[in-house]
């Protein structure tokens, strides 16, 4: 029996396809003259989740502008977005079909400077500002999850605000 197991097992690797990739935005302002420190969550479509805006690679722009679009087509928001990845996670992404696919998110930081009154999913989530904690406690994900508690102290850390210099509008 221990064999049949083995190649069981064998056989799903030889099947599984590599995680495909998807861009984030981790958007970020601060309140009360930099003292508190808000993240943006979004809910999902398909089963209202909280979640970070997140897409597709897209073929005319970096990762991190996808990231940056992503964000003001989910959630209203554009601002200044670092060039290079803050963290990642993954999850499983359900399909339309039913099937799941492995996914890895690549994470940008995206500070916040103008919130939109129109645009493209206006009306189709949900949208709300909280601490990184109520954050972390919201989200399903546990990549997620640590990357929003451990965000906040790298924020207020004295790299981060070196870091913040290399920034894309």
């Amino acid at each position: 029996m221990n064999i049949l197991n083995r190649i069981a097992s064998d056989v799903q690797l030889m099947f599984r396809r590599p995680a495909r990739t998807q861009y984030a935005a981790l958007c970020y302002r601060f309140k009360k003259k930099r003292t508190e420190l808000e993240v943006l969550l979004i809910t999902s479509r398909d089963t209202g989740r909280w979640v970070i805006p997140k897409g597709w690679p897209m073929a005319d722009r970096p990762p991190h502008a996808a990231a940056a679009r992503e964000a003001y087509e989910e959630a209203g928001v554009k601002g200044k977005v670092g060039e290079t990845p803050i963290g990642s996670y993954d999850y499983q992404k359900g399909m339309t079909d039913g099937f799941k696919v492995g996914c890895l998110v690549q994470v940008y930081a995206l500070e916040v400077d103008d919130l939109c009154k129109s645009y493209p999913e206006k009306g189709q989530r949900r949208i709300e500002w909280v601490s990184c904690e109520e954050a972390a406690r919201r989200v399903n994900e546990p990549g997620l999850r640590d990357l929003l508690v451990s965000f906040e102290k790298t924020m207020f850390s004295a790299d981060a605000r070196a870091a913040a210099k290399n920034v894309e509008r």
